[in-house]
């Protein structure tokens, strides 16, 4: 039984999410089902649906590194005569009777981390060769999983299509973006799952997406490092103290417009209530951080230019700021802070996403979720210790104090990567941390694959 333990006073309970036994004991385990794991990558698809009874019988993956990690943990002498299908697109046979299809199609072509060229990116013409082998071999149904980009804004007619093209062959879909975080792992991850059940199953229209579990955990929950932090208790704020009145519309879910962040931003680029800038890090007087912030503040003028953020000459600057002298930008030059370029100045941290220092965001261990794990990965931390304060000023300098200054963090590894995708403790990642990172974030959520496969096969009456 895998169980998480909350460390806190206020709330003992343990929480459990779901078994995962290793692959070699399933072997004894009575087959309900069968499924074919296309775009098998590591294996998140596979270990929710073993646990749920299927077998698999065969796996496409063209990645050497990945199907290395594949089959180093599902691949044994009990089951060595399994079908390595390789390449999707070069399928031409598959095993009849298939119960269910699967997959995570590759995702790059509708994520705003990549180019969004969607159908016209080879990896998004891959979905043809899903509609051409689920229409060859009519799986009584399938799981397929894409970023939440698929569904919105150019790319929600390229959704539209594919839903039109599975049902023209004989399946009932239907198609739902869930938040990781809603069943059992603290990241906050939504990915679009699609579901196809064959119209000559008895209640193909029938499907109901798994409901939200009642379970939310934090940080502190799920890593080892973190077992003696306690939740903390925030006092509430008004939005006024917080954000001068002014709420941003950027905020997610997770952040509360009464409460102080669970996280800190490291930006020279953006400003708020748990942003930390270099001028913030370093000593500064109180007129540079007001050279600094004014030039933060009006850099994406339209008056200065047209990008999303614009350099500013000396004259600009002394026009927003009368008592200014240039030996003060050069100062804040020499810090490394300001750098000119074309005669203007503007921020060496120049980056959003690139962070200061090679920092981009600390998650506090109160945190109930982490940013969305991505195949390039990001510049995020975690704090090994625990803060709390009464207002921002104090919050952000008790994070300098407590946490920035003594080194008080460490960076998101593969081992926690692996946690926050719900893998069960016995799974072997690949033993380059980098390698094993990409990985994961390019895997799917085990504990939402289970729960969507559950409904799946409590409906199809699969024995």
């Amino acid at each position: 039984m895998r169980i998480i333990n909350n460390h806190n006073e206020s709330n003992n309970k343990q929480l459990e999410l779901f078994n995962i036994s290793k692959p070699l004991e399933l072997t004894f385990i009575k087959t309900k089902f069968t499924f074919i794991d296309f775009f098998a990558g590591i294996g998140g698809f596979r270990i929710p649906l073993e646990k749920l009874g299927g077998k698999c019988l065969g796996y496409s993956e063209i990645d050497k590194e990945a199907i290395q990690v594949y089959q180093q943990n599902f691949i044994s002498y009990y089951n060595v005569q399994e079908l390595n299908l390789g390449d999707i697109s070069q399928i031409k046979n598959l095993p009849k009777n298939v119960d269910l299809f699967v997959g995570g199609v590759p995702c790059q072509p509708w994520s705003v981390a990549g180019k969004l060229k969607g159908f016209n990116d080879p990896r998004g013409q891959l979905w043809f060769d899903v509609i051409r082998l689920v229409k060859k071999y009519q799986p009584k149904a399938f799981i397929f999983e894409n970023v939440k980009g698929l569904t919105t804004g150019k790319n929600k007619d390229k959704l539209e299509y594919l839903v039109n093209q599975f049902e023209q062959i004989n399946y009932v879909v239907k198609w739902k973006v869930i938040n990781s975080y809603d069943f059992g792992v603290p990241q906050n991850r939504e990915r679009v799952f699609i579901i196809g059940i064959r119209k000559d199953q008895e209640n193909c229209y029938n499907y109901q997406f798994p409901k939200p579990l009642k379970v939310h955990i934090r940080l502190l929950d799920v890593f080892d490092e973190l077992k003696h932090c306690k939740v903390i208790k925030k006092v509430k704020l008004s939005p006024d103290i917080l954000f001068n009145g002014n709420i941003p519309p950027s905020r997610n879910r997770f952040q509360r417009n009464d409460e102080l962040n669970d996280f800190f931003t490291f930006s020279d680029l953006r400003n708020g209530h748990t942003t930390l800038h270099s001028w913030d890090l370093i000593q500064t007087t109180k007129k540079e951080k007001m050279i600094c912030l004014t030039l933060l503040k009006y850099r994406r003028s339209k008056k200065y230019g047209v990008k999303d953020g614009n350099p500013l000459s000396f004259e600009d600057l002394k026009e927003l700021i009368p008592q200014l002298k240039e030996s003060d930008l050069i100062k804040l030059v020499n810090k490394n802070i300001l750098r000119i370029i074309n005669n203007k100045y503007e921020f060496v941290n120049s980056k959003n996403n690139s962070g200061i220092n090679g920092i981009y965001r600390i998650f506090l261990p109160n945190s109930e979720t982490i940013g969305t794990l991505t195949a390039t990965g990001a510049r995020d931390f975690f704090a090994t210790v625990s803060i709390n304060a009464d207002n921002p000023e104090e919050y952000k300098k008790k994070f300098i104090q407590k946490i920035y200054t003594p080194q008080k963090f460490k960076p998101i590894m593969a081992k926690h990567c692996s946690q926050l995708q719900g893998f069960p403790d016995w799974f072997e990642f690949h033993h380059k941390d980098n390698v094993a990172k990409k990985q994961f974030g390019n895997s799917v959520p085990i504990p939402v694959v289970y729960h969507v496969a559950k409904e799946l096969i409590k409906l199809l009456d699969i024995h």
